[in-house]
Order: C-alpha cells, then structure tokens, then sequence
C-alpha cells in the first residue's frame, strides 16, 4: 500500500472512531466540523432523526467572514452556530470533529462556540 493510501485509510478511521464514540451515547445533538482548504462549515446534526438542526458556514456574503481558511474565520463561525444553536433551544452538544486533529481552526472554532455560551 502507498503512502497515500494509508493517509486515507487512517483518516476514515479516525473519523469513524470519533463518530462512533460520539452517537454510542446518543443523548445530545452532534456538532459536526468540516474543514477545507479556504472554508469552514459547521452543522448541528441529529442523529437519532437523521435531520440537521442548524448550520453555519465561512462560503459566502451572507457569512460575513472576510478569510474562512484562517483561524479568525473560524472564530467567527463558531460564535456564528453557537447564537443559532441558542436560538433554537439547543444548549449542549456533543463535538464531532470528524478525521480533523483538535488544533489550529477545529479548536478555535471549538473555543468560540464554548465562549457563546454552547456546551461541549
């Protein structure tokens, strides 16, 4: 097996443990991260309806996010989902964050929705 492909196989992996651990307890929403290469999005996803609650994003004018590859976007964001979440009633959630290390956006992101007053 390449390199590559053992990149990727770790990956799935990873996010398949993270998740795993996440829906076993099953009683709160899951805060799902995805994060590319020039944006972050964040949706609060239902697992037990299969529905996603709410959601918020860097892409776009109406994210109002100058640079979504950087950490201060994903600052905005978090305090973004955090204010919708709020809004709707949902106060904890549980933190997906997917194949993604806890470091750099994924935390800062993390940090701002805790500081908006979501718990994790």
């Amino acid at each position: 097996m390449n390199k590559q492909a053992s990149r990727l196989r770790a990956r799935r992996s990873r996010a398949f443990r993270v998740r795993n651990r996440i829906r076993a307890s099953g009683t709160r929403p899951r805060l799902s991260v995805f994060r590319s290469t020039k944006h972050i999005s964040v949706q609060i996803i239902d697992d037990q309806t299969q529905r996603t609650l709410c959601s918020a994003t860097s892409v776009g004018k109406k994210a109002g996010v100058k640079g979504g590859g950087n950490v201060q976007g994903a600052k905005v964001v978090g305090k973004k989902i955090a204010e919708i979440a709020l809004g709707k009633g949902i106060k904890e959630v549980a933190f997906d964050r997917g194949p993604y290390k806890y470091h750099g956006r994924v935390k800062a992101l993390a940090d701002a929705a805790r500081e908006a007053g979501l718990k994790f």
